[in-house]
């Protein structure tokens, strides 16, 4: 993070703070945002709409370097993410895409967990130049899983970041 200019970042929380996080960074003048979707719960004696957040433990900020230390000592915040040792920028492209999402009426997105590709799951790869091909996950782990691809009539493995797949219902 150098200088004055924001870049987006995402935070850890502890867990079900995620909202309660983007409240008191909000009121710290912090450009915060905890993602949510509404989403129906039954109780024994009535069902109710609730907004949940979308990715746990996370909330976003758009900070820069002098806003750094006011985010991380924050009440419920844990650490900012880190990817290769330092904190990892998310593309303004990618938030306004979950952004944009959100939006629509009927959104509904389902994120899965670094452990969430079981043997024989159906994926759509969505990065590199496999990007749009479909497989069958052969072996997961929690970062790379093994995708076989059928193409040309030749079954290839291609070993993948589990963060370039997407499950496939059928």
């Amino acid at each position: 993070m150098i200088g004055k200019e924001k870049k987006w970042y995402a935070l850890y929380t502890k867990p079900r703070w995620e909202k309660k996080v983007d409240t008191i960074l909000v009121r710290k003048g912090i450009n915060s945002w905890c993602p949510v979707q509404k989403i129906q719960r039954q109780w024994s004696d009535r069902k109710k709409v609730i907004e949940e957040p979308l990715f746990k433990s996370y909330v976003f900020v758009q900070i820069n370097e002098e806003e750094r230390l006011k985010v991380v000592t924050t009440d419920g915040v844990l650490n900012l993410v880190h990817y290769l040792g330092k904190p990892a920028i998310i593309r303004d492209e990618e938030i306004e895409l979950i952004q944009k999402y959100l939006g629509e009426k009927e959104a509904k997105i389902q994120v899965i967990s670094l452990e969430g590709f079981k043997e024989n799951t159906k994926v759509k790869i969505s990065h590199g130049v496999f990007m749009d091909n479909e497989g069958t996950v052969l072996r997961g782990g929690k970062k790379k899983v093994y995708v076989q691809l059928q193409s040309l009539g030749q079954i290839m493995v291609v070993e993948f970041p589990i963060e370039y797949l997407i499950p496939i219902n059928k």
